[in-house]
């Protein structure tokens, strides 16, 4: 396999773990300056040049952009794109992830278990913001802060207001999000390669410092993650569209909490702490991806005139509660069910004697008239009340 790696920091761990992990294999790897492409958008076929001459052919790469050239980086990976050059992560993947605001949408949508977040603009809302995601203390996040900057607890409504009217002042974005007590300045690290967590970490802040981050002093050590922090630090990255990411996730009363999901996790802390090959993992993945490739199956399947893909939520109003899918009716329909998900599990090609609960959803494939007829009628927001105090009697 001829790789390249997309760095602007050569000598970085990360960068030289991989590169190593690459060689030791036997195939071919370079590392290659991001801001040193030039996309070639005049040719009949999309192009690339580095360092001003046309680039030779690879059969993969394996994105590590930072977040300063995120606009950039990002179009330099989408070209690849362009050229069915392999990458574990998309352009797509990649700024989704940069921005904690949508990623944070995404992952709501697909009912991701988060710490109560808010996003408000006016000042007026700064403080109903604040109630909601349950009062202070809370934590004011920047949008593209990296490393645990940008990252500030505000002991008090007041000095969250303050702090919030001032970043606001300077143009600057801010989450305002639940502070999490129960985690006691600890989280988890999972790194997410395909389909697995191949290590975990549990990241410790040092003194009375909240941040976990080992570049605030933060320690390191390993853990064995329980299956309910395997599948949702999977599901996140795959929602988020990257096959190698790290995903952060607090360790709440209630099970974990994602935190964020990082599309170039750094690997020197979690092979430290665990003794893994991460590095020699995230390789592999890539190897096999290139001699068997997974395709977008939106994008591939929706050729076909009057076909395309769909979701299907199972509800007692369509008469498939209690079912297998062979009597479903949905083959007769020229419907092929792709995957069923039930909760957090996942069953990849369901076989027709599997039977139907309620609010199963179904991926399917085929004539989009057909499925349109099955999806139920929208369901209208119920308004939230929010109660008044009542007024006292003296």
């Amino acid at each position: 396999m001829k790789l390249a790696i997309l760095s602007r920091a050569p000598h970085a761990y990360s960068t030289q773990r991989l590169r190593a992990a690459a060689v030791q294999r036997g195939h071919e790897v370079k590392v290659l300056n991001t801001l040193k492409f030039a996309i070639d958008l005049t040719a009949d076929e999309p192009d690339l040049h580095y360092r001003g001459r046309p680039l030779s052919d690879y059969e993969a790469i394996l994105p590590r952009i930072g977040s300063s050239i995120t606009y950039f980086g990002t179009a330099v990976v989408r070209q690849f794109e362009q050229m069915d050059v392999f990458t574990p992560n998309t352009a797509h993947g990649i700024s989704s992830a940069r921005d904690k605001l949508r990623a944070n949408q995404i992952l709501s949508r697909h009912g991701i278990a988060m710490p109560a977040t808010a996003f408000v603009r006016n000042r007026a809302d700064v403080r109903p913001a604040i109630e909601r995601v349950g009062g202070a203390p809370v934590v004011i996040k920047l949008l593209e802060g990296t490393q645990g900057i940008g990252v500030i607890l505000a002991p008090q409504v007041k000095v969250a207001e303050a702090i919030i009217e001032t970043l606001h002042s300077t143009n600057q974005n801010v989450l305002i999000q639940k502070f999490v007590a129960e985690s006691r300045g600890r989280d988890i690290r999972a790194l997410v390669v395909g389909d697995r967590v191949v290590a975990a970490m549990r990241r410790v802040a040092a003194g009375d410092e909240f941040r976990s981050n080992v570049h605030r002093g933060g320690r390191v050590e390993a853990v064995a993650l329980d299956p309910v922090y395997e599948r949702a630090a999977v599901r996140s990255a795959q929602i988020m569209g990257l096959r190698v990411a790290g995903v952060d996730m607090l360790e709440g009363e209630n099970g974990p909490l994602v935190m964020e999901v990082n599309s170039s996790p750094g690997l020197q802390g979690i092979e430290q702490a665990t003794d893994l090959d991460v590095a020699g993992a995230v390789i592999d993945y890539i190897a096999y991806q290139v001699a068997f490739p997974e395709i977008d199956v939106r994008q591939r399947l929706t050729v076909s005139t009057g076909y395309g893909v769909a979701e299907l939520l199972v509800h007692n109003a369509a008469e498939l509660v209690g079912t297998t899918l062979g009597d479903s009716g949905l083959w007769e329909r020229d419907i092929t069910v792709l995957t069923l998900h039930r909760g957090v599990s996942v069953i990849p090609n369901p076989r027709k004697h599997v039977v139907l609960e309620e609010d199963d959803r179904l991926l399917c494939f085929g004539k989009l008239e057909e499925m349109r007829s099955m999806i139920p009628a929208r369901r209208r927001r119920r308004a939230r009340v929010r109660r008044l105090p009542k007024e006292s009697s003296n």
